[in-house]
This record gives C-alpha cells, sequence and structure tokens, in this order.
C-alpha cells in the first residue's frame, strides 16, 4: 500500500512508520525536518509545516492517510483540503482524554465526551488538550465519513518516549534500593507500549478497518505498572508505598511524580479495550517494555531523555521516606 504518514518521525508515529516500513509498503512522511529527518531511508520525506504550504502534496495520492500530529481541528481541515480526495482511507490519531470522566471501570468507546473545543482556541494545555482532539475528531469526521479510522490511546510507553513520563520511572527503577511509590496502589491504569500501538494501527491500515477504537491494554494498576518496571530494570529497587494523601499534603504532584494520577482513582484509566483486542491489538510485557526502554535510555544518556528539572530529586524522595518511614515507626505499638 501507498501510505502517507502527517507526523512519523517521533515516539507513535515513528513506530507507526517503522511498521509500516517493516511491513513492505511504500511510505511517505510529512514533516518538518526538525527531528528524525535521518529516519526511514526507504521512505520517501516531504518536508513541510502543516500549518503552512502543502502543496508538497498535490501531485501523489496515497491508499491511506495517518495523522498522527493534529492539534487543532483547522489542521485536520486544512489537510483534507490539500490532498482533496487523494489521501484514501484515514486514520485520526486521537487520545482518551477526549472522555468526559466515566462513572466507573469499562467504560467504552459509547462514552461521553468533552464538549469540543471552539475553533478560536489556540493554546494547547492540560484543559484544553481533550476537548480540542473532541473537535479535531468532528472535523475528521466531517471530512472522511465512512472511510475514518479514529485510535484513541491512553498514556503511550516505550522507547523514543519524548516526554520523559515514563523514562522516569524507568530511571529511578534502575538505581536501585528504596523507590517512593506513590498510592493508593490500587488505583486503575492503562497504558500501551508504542510498538505494539504501531503494529497494530498499521493492520488496521491495511484492512481500512474504519470505526473508533480506544487503544490501551486492559486495565491494570499502578501497583502492577511499578512492580513491572522493577522487573524489568533488573536493579532490586524496593517499593515504598507512601499514601497518596499524605504525598498532597506535603505539596507532592503530578509533575514531580509523572504519571501519577496524584492520588485520585481515574476511570478514564480503566476503559473496555475489548474493541481494540478483537481487531488485534496485543501487548508485550511490561516487563519487557522498561527493558527497552531503559537500553534505550542507557543508548541515548538519560540527560537527553528527562527533561531539566522533571520529576523529584533524588535528595527530596529520601526526605519525604524518612519522614514517611519515622510516621510508621511512630505508629507501632510500643511492647
Amino acid at each position: 500500500m501507498r501510505i502517507l504518514f502527517i507526523g512519523g518521525t517521533r515516539f507513535v508515529g515513528r513506530a507507526m512508520v517503522e511498521s509500516a516500513v517493516a511491513a513492505g509498503h511504500e511510505v511517505t512522511v510529512l514533516h518538518r525536518g526538525e527531528h528524525g529527518a535521518d529516519l526511514f531511508p526507504e521512505a520517501t520525506h516531504l518536508l513541510a509545516d502543516r500549518d503552512g504550504d502543502l502543496s508538497v502534496l498535490d501531485d501523489s495520492a496515497w491508499d491511506a492517510t495517518v495523522d498522527v500530529a493534529a492539534y487543532f481541528p483547522r489542521q485536520v481541515r486544512s489537510l483534507a483540503e490539500a490532498l482533496d480526495g487523494r489521501g484514501g482511507h484515514h486514520v485520526f490519531v486521537s487520545t482518551v482524554s477526549v472522555y468526559a470522566d466515566p462513572p466507573g471501570p469499562g467504560a467504552t468507546e459509547d462514552a461521553a465526551l468533552l464538549e469540543p473545543a471552539a475553533d478560536d482556541v489556540e493554546t494547547v494545555t492540560g484543559d484544553t488538550y481533550g476537548p480540542l482532539k473532541v473537535a479535531c475528531e468532528l472535523a475528521a469526521q466531517s471530512a472522511h465519513g465512512d472511510a475514518l479510522t479514529i485510535i484513541r490511546p491512553t498514556y503511550v510507553v516505550g522507547p523514543h518516549d519524548p516526554t520523559g513520563r515514563y523514562p522516569w520511572w524507568v530511571t529511578q527503577a534502575a538505581r536501585g534500593g528504596p523507590m517512593l511509590a506513590p498510592g493508593p496502589p490500587h488505583a486503575p491504569f492503562q497504558v500501551v507500549d508504542a510498538r505494539d500501538l504501531g503494529t497494530w494501527a498499521v493492520g488496521l491500515v491495511e484492512r481500512r478497518q474504519a470505526g473508533t477504537f480506544t487503544a490501551a491494554r486492559p486495565q491494570i494498576t499502578y501497583a502492577d505498572l511499578l512492580e513491572a518496571t522493577v522487573t524489568g530494570a533488573t536493579s532490586g529497587a524496593q517499593l515504598v508505598w507512601v499514601d497518596g494523601s499524605w504525598l498532597l499534603d506535603h505539596g507532592v504532584d503530578g509533575q514531580q511524580l509523572p504519571l501519577w494520577p496524584e492520588a485520585a482513582v481515574v476511570w478514564a484509566l480503566a476503559m473496555d479495550v475489548s474493541r481494540a483486542t478483537q481487531s488485534g491489538l496485543t501487548h508485550r510485557s511490561l516487563a519487557e517494555t522498561a527493558r527497552d526502554t531503559l537500553a534505550w535510555i542507557d543508548e541515548v544518556g538519560a540527560e537527553s531523555v528527562l527533561a531539566p528539572g522533571s520529576g523529584m530529586t533524588r535528595d527530596r524522595e529520601a526526605e519525604l521516606l524518612d519522614e514517611w518511614n519515622g510516621r510508621l515507626a511512630h505508629q507501632q505499638p510500643s511492647n
């Protein structure tokens, strides 16, 4: 197949392009040339800013288009106009952040969505990200009708993660020794390895399988995630579970402990994923994801993966663990 990827040199898009190239497809990647320009010599690279002139798309046609990098509905509409019917089946990569918080576990793709952002919203923040993606989905539906696949991934993990969120936990686990684990350990959680997501997405493209899919592994817990991370790091780190409310009272938040839902139970991280499973999404072990992420970090250097100031410092972690352990000791009954 002739497949066009809009964005395909970083993380999720990179994994999808890797899978498409490995499957022998004729791949074109449209990107700005700022990241991964030397990747995929087998592919055709078209350099353009999707917010600008897209005339590089004028002289070609594709069997499918995968849009990994749209954050504003105007970008969805301008791409459709530039392709003018030459893009084939369309795949739009959205997010589970489009869901309004479900009332409990097991919500499906038919669950209520957030209100779409207005067209004049031009800044992506924690508050606008979900509504903007809802607006993008609506624009994609209007432009592509039944020839549309919408993929809603949860937290994506694995090598080449530019967010540094899960890599921070992997580096914590790789240190060994006591490791602060924020509670509650039983909180629901869902992730998907970018490589599993990529392989599955290419399968959807090959079948031109329309529909909307929540892309995640079946629900695990936060404890499952961190325990598998420790296993994959093979360092013998010991998780020390600390009450989440206590951490909040001590000024700790999800910026200092990435991927932590700040002691809340978030049912959008306990979605029903049977539709994706039935369409072929499979998952490697979390320990394998952790191991491969650590190997990538070791290869490129943690300083290039973790943003300066991201996560919690070791001194702050030690301070909190000392205070928490002292609190527990004080609560122990004397003989």
